[in-house]
């Protein structure tokens, strides 16, 4: 048992590592809906956190409160009033939401002050750090709807957070604020951990919702034919939005998509949504590479670039997997140190995911494009293609006609791309020379219109 557990987690640890190593020193905003802690998860929020934070991640927490104002609201014979997907906060409504609040707060301290006993975070001490960070606005009257006591973000006290998080201590933020005046507003925890985040300029937006995340295909019932989009880049989360039109509950697509699109547009690396039902899935989204909810990123935060001699031991630990299979042709440290400037990289995160390598004949006009990877991880997301292109470009920019390659098993995915099947006596006289007739290799071409 023992040997089975260290064969399992070496290389889990191993693969863990580069993301605790990324993520220390950065800022998460982390924005809890109030169903999350009414259905008991909290203890397990805390405890995740908690760990998240003991690794160098500096946190903003956000707390929202629907169900809990809710409930008190019935508890005295009043039903919440809502339009265009906010709380409408007449007197009652606004003692409902301070009491809620008063009471989450209370819970949430409380949660962080256990000491975490019989957890991985035994013995550790979590300074949870409340004030008035936010200045707020009235909605108003939008529509004919009066809002009352229902607010905006107005601004956010960056400097009086940024303090308390560099003194080690974790912020913890209720959806509320106050004017200038004294005037109490109830804000949505969405709009708060969204410009909040933003102020910051945080490098994630989580949160932790009742939804499992964007669906690939959104509107058509959950089920392994319509698994959750992991990565969403921003210009089709926009385009989904559009699609979606108007959202007012929880469970709409646009929901809480439309904050993470107003946060990434606005500076922030990267938004989340996860499922507060899966247990840890907020160390799930962190530290494995897949995830399990929705992230949506902008795509230029993806690397596709030329390598480096920094990027060589990236690739080698990329390529190794594919060099023993035989798919493949094993190249050694020093070559590849060597044509480190042929290849093409992408670098997600600091890894490298995808790689392959140009190598010109000029007196041929053309290339051959060698060891072209694509990470297991994120095979069928479009890498593949990706380095294509860029390597197309390049050759387009040497003044070449077209480019090859030689491959033992992957022929129908080239030919799918405008590759055609040659006679090994098609190629350079300088390649052909180095033909290994023994794997059998075929040479596939494709012009460079």
């Amino acid at each position: 048992m023992s040997a089975v557990f260290n064969f399992t987690f070496v290389p889990w640890f191993r693969s863990v590592a580069p993301y605790i190593h990324m993520h220390r020193g950065k800022t998460f905003v982390v924005g809890i809906a109030g169903e999350a802690i009414a259905a008991g998860k909290l203890q397990h929020l805390a405890q995740d956190l908690a760990l998240i934070q003991s690794m160098g991640v500096k946190i903003v927490l956000v707390h929202g409160f629907r169900p809990q104002v809710n409930e008190q609201l019935r508890a005295k014979g009043h039903e919440a009033k809502y339009s265009h997907g906010m709380r409408i906060t007449d007197e009652l409504a606004l003692d409902c939401a301070q009491e809620a609040a008063g009471q989450l707060r209370y819970e949430i301290e409380a949660a962080f002050s256990q000491g975490l006993p019989n957890t991985p975070m035994a013995g550790s001490t979590v300074r949870v750090i409340s004030g008035n960070f936010l200045t707020a606005r009235p909605v108003g009257i939008v529509d004919g709807v009066d809002f009352k006591h229902s607010g905006l973000v107005r601004k956010v006290d960056v400097a009086g957070i940024s303090r308390t998080l560099d003194f080690g201590a974790m912020v913890l933020l209720s959806p509320f604020g106050f004017s200038p005046t004294g005037e109490a507003f109830n804000l949505t925890m969405e709009e708060v951990a969204t410009s909040v985040a933003i102020a910051l300029q945080a490098d994630k937006l989580i949160f932790i919702t009742e939804i499992p995340g964007i669906r690939v295909q959104p509107g058509v019932p959950e089920g392994e034919d319509n698994p959750i989009d992991t990565e969403l880049p921003l210009a089709a989360a926009e385009a989904l939005l559009a699609q979606a039109g108007p959202s007012t509950q929880p469970t709409d697509t646009g929901f809480y998509l439309q904050h993470c699109v107003k946060a990434c547009k606005a500076g922030v690396e990267r938004s989340h949504i996860l499922p507060f039902a899966l247990d840890g899935a907020l160390l799930l989204e962190i530290y494995v590479h897949d995830g399990v909810g929705t992230m949506v990123i902008d795509e230029k935060l993806e690397n596709l670039r030329e390598a480096t001699a920094d990027d060589v031991g990236g690739i080698l630990q990329l390529i190794e997997p594919f060099e023993k299979d035989g798919t493949l042709v094993k190249r050694s440290r020093t070559e590849i140190e060597r044509d480190a400037s042929q290849y093409t990289v992408i670098e997600h995160d600091g890894v490298i995911f995808a790689c392959a390598a140009l190598y010109p004949y000029p007196e041929a006009k053309t290339a051959e494009m060698a060891a072209l990877t694509v990470s297991p991880q994120s095979q069928g997301q479009g890498d593949g293609e990706k380095v294509l292109k860029r390597v197309e470009h390049r050759a387009r920019a040497m003044g070449l006609q077209s480019i090859f390659v030689l491959t033992t098993r992957t022929k129908h995915w080239f030919l799918k791309r405008g590759f055609q099947q040659v006679e090994p006596d098609w190629l350079p006289d300088a390649r052909k020379r180095k033909y290994n007739a023994d794997r059998k290799s075929l040479v596939l071409v494709k012009k460079l219109l």
